[in-house]
């Protein structure tokens, strides 16, 4: 399924927040401050991306994709309807900050079946350490608003918490505040930016912190198996079940999707939005031939481009090296390990011998989730260590 995440008003957005990456890429177009895609361009991705006659994926993200304004998307519906082959199956995503979503954006989003991603890092005071407005207040209020507006509409959502400085170390709190407020579509993404001086900044957080959050809040997610839902965790189950895993991170190449910015440039990832990586231009070239190129397939293969000390870790097949982005944050080789090898080690052997039990019940016994009983205990310290090493657990991937 071609997966085109869009960038229709390129970095621009109506808050501030401190963690953003994608506001300096607000460099890359320095002819505007308020870049928007134009109807020229729409039609472009809109038709090109459909002649591949595929399943297609729509993300619509930014900066903030709603500043374009509900006409937009709109007419995003009509050309997609226009342009599609008979029976072709059409997915639009939209990841926003919400601060502008009310009765009429979630009625739309409804009708036309969006999945609505809302950025939403936990309680008030949580949240409105970074997700700030350009004055400084908090957004907290509006996205709350925005998150009732979504449900009295029925719309589809589910919400992205960026882990910080601020929550990552607070699991228990961050479970309680979603489960209490009945959010149980979660995706935890870490954050890890650095400074002009090639520092961590502020925000950012360690390795040991995401291993010991993922660690825990996997605990939770197994006391509420079948009604909660982590991206992670899930995705992960699905690897033990299917042996296949839908997460581009854990994949061999980064060629799960594309990027489109507000004119119409193409980039392989938004991670990589940058002019070594620019494919091309859907306004000068056709679509099909920016994503076979060369640099494309040279930018993908990147991925494999892996440490020996990967290849010969026993969690390898689960990890394959992770994002790119988090093995080029200090040293532009790709050929590291990731800056969360140990969090991901640290979550893999805590939760094999669970997600095994849970893949065999589902999988090989037919059991829904809400039927499936976990025995089975993460490993104790003095533990064989489930990596397959040799080494204790203490010794090896426990943190």
């Amino acid at each position: 399924m071609p997966q085109v995440l869009i960038k229709p008003t390129s970095a621009d957005c109506n808050l501030a927040c401190t963690y953003c990456f994608y506001r300096p890429k607000a460099s890359l177009y320095p002819e505007t401050s308020h870049p928007r895609m134009s109807d020229q361009v729409l039609q472009e991705l809109t038709r090109q991306a459909l002649a591949m006659n595929e399943p297609t994926s729509f993300a619509w993200q930014g900066g903030e994709p709603t500043l374009m304004g509900l006409d937009f998307y709109r007419r995003v519906v009509q050309l997609q309807q226009q342009m599609a082959p008979p029976g072709q199956q059409i997915i639009n995503s939209l990841q926003t900050n919400a601060v502008v979503i009310d009765e009429q954006w979630a009625a739309f989003l409804a009708q036309y079946h969006f999945l609505v991603g809302v950025s939403l890092d936990g309680p008030e005071q949580v949240h409105n350490r970074y997700r700030i407005y350009p004055d400084g207040s908090g957004s907290y209020a509006q996205v709350m608003a925005a998150i009732d507006a979504l449900r009295q509409q029925e719309t589809e959502f589910n919400i992205l918490v960026l882990l910080t400085a601020a929550n990552v170390n607070y699991p228990q709190a961050v479970a309680e505040f979603f489960l209490d407020h009945d959010l149980r579509y979660l995706q935890f993404v870490p954050c890890v930016e650095t400074t002009d001086e090639g520092q961590p900044a502020e925000f950012s957080i360690t390795a040991r912190q995401y291993g010991r959050f993922l660690c825990e809040m996997f605990d939770v997610w197994v006391a509420e198996l079948g009604s909660l839902y982590v991206r992670m965790f899930d995705e992960l189950l699905i690897t033990y079940a299917q042996h296949t895993t839908p997460s581009c991170k854990f994949k061999t190449s980064c060629q799960e999707y594309f990027v489109c910015e507000h004119n119409g440039d193409i980039y392989p990832c938004d991670f990589f939005c940058d002019p070594q990586w620019r494919l091309g231009n859907i306004t000068k070239q056709p679509l099909a031939q920016i994503i076979s190129s060369p640099l494309r397939h040279q930018f993908a293969a990147r991925k494999s481009q892996w440490a020996q000390q990967c290849r010969e870790c026993g969690w390898f097949d689960l990890c394959h090296g992770g994002c790119p982005k988090y093995r080029t944050l200090f040293d532009t080789n790709p050929a590291k390990p990731t800056y969360f090898c140990p969090a991901y080690r640290a979550l893999f052997a805590y939760s094999r011998s669970r997600l095994e039990q849970i893949a065999h019940q589902i999988d090989k016994e037919g059991r829904p989730p809400q039927q499936v009983r976990v025995s089975a205990d993460p490993p104790q310290r003095n533990d064989p260590c489930p990596c397959g090493s040799g080494r204790k657990y203490k010794q090896c991937c426990m943190l």
